[in-house]
């Protein structure tokens, strides 16, 4: 009799047990949903402020190809959110899980390539002749490398996201300096600020705390170590910025929505967005990779129909690419 009640009370306890685990699973399961659909409307909302534009021949693209995400990054010298400005900085911005990486090439605008329906120009006269479409479209003929969405931000957004992170902390020579302020006298003609408005010290050099305009100029330098120099420079301050993005979030989360986000166009849907937000988490141990294309070694000066390019090995950039960013 006692061994047959020692069966029951362990019986009663297992299902007890199981009673438990179950209630558990089903609170985990609600709470899941419940934060998953709190942050679709954060990012929804978020969504919101973008300005979004269909691109019928890539809408039934996935976003995530073979293991990579690729997106096209396009800064441009408009004032306003659409594409009547030139494309002055161009970054294809890679997450591979293949190679846990995330990368970020600079294209270099002086590039000689083959634009389909145009011929023969410059990489940055795609945009001019037909936006992120055609320019999505000759990368993937000169590069080989599938692209198929972008996000294109302004300048105003550019300095406005540095502002919200409180600046940036970058060396610069007296060089530098000279050439920030000869930027910020266009700047400020442009956005209708008073003549000397954030000059630097005209005798300073060494590592120095830059706002919003100041990095914006810093940016736009190409007469110091030509285009690769300022395509340098640009990742060095979306490097600087992106690692003091979470605690711009934290102090200035209204300024940084308002300053990027408003200024942001794309093609990503609300729900593109929302799953590339959600896998963010996993990018922590991802390394940041930065370079430019073409690589050192696979482009010679030339010129071409009276335009000073880049002659390129178009072969070897296509290898590379494809071994840093798909493993092959």
């Amino acid at each position: 009799m006692a061994k047959k009640n020692s069966n029951e009370n362990a019986g009663k306890k297992r299902k007890k047990k199981r009673s438990g685990l179950k209630n558990l699973l089903i609170f985990l399961a609600v709470l899941a949903i419940v934060l998953g659909g709190g942050w679709y409307v954060i990012v929804n909302s978020l969504y919101q402020k973008m300005s979004y534009t269909e691109i019928e021949s890539v809408k039934a693209a996935a976003v995530k190809e073979a293991g990579v995400t690729n997106i096209l990054l396009i800064g441009n010298d408009s004032r306003d959110n659409g594409e009547d400005g030139r494309s002055d900085a161009m970054i294809l911005l890679s997450i591979s899980d293949k190679t846990k990486t995330i990368q970020m090439n600079s294209l270099l605008r002086d590039m000689y390539v083959e634009i389909p329906g145009h011929g023969g120009n410059r990489l940055n006269a795609a945009y001019a002749y037909g936006g992120a479409q055609l320019l999505m479209e000759t990368i993937e003929r000169n590069l080989g490398i599938e692209v198929n969405r972008y996000v294109q931000v302004n300048f105003e957004a550019f300095a406005n996201v540095v502002d919200a992170a409180d600046g940036v902390e970058l060396e610069l020579t007296n060089d530098e300096v000279q050439l920030v302020n000869g930027y910020l006298v266009e700047y400020n003609m442009l956005t209708g600020k008073p003549e000397g408005t954030d000059y630097l010290d005209s005798s300073a050099s060494g590592m120095l705390h830059l706002n919003g305009p100041q990095a914006l100029a810093y940016t736009r330098n190409r007469y110091i170590g030509t285009d690769f120099g300022r395509t340098e420079r640009q990742r060095k301050v979306l490097s600087a910025v992106i690692k003091k993005l979470p605690t711009a979030l934290i102090k200035n989360p209204g300024q940084l929505v308002d300053g990027l986000v408003s200024n942001l166009n794309t093609n990503l849907t609300s729900g593109e967005c929302y799953r590339l937000s959600f896998q963010a988490w996993k990018l922590v141990g991802y390394q940041l990779v930065q370079g430019s294309i073409p690589r050192d070694g696979t482009w010679q000066d030339a010129t071409i129909n009276g335009m000073a390019v880049l002659q390129v090995d178009f072969d070897a950039n296509r290898e590379y690419l494809s071994s840093s960013i798909y493993g092959e």
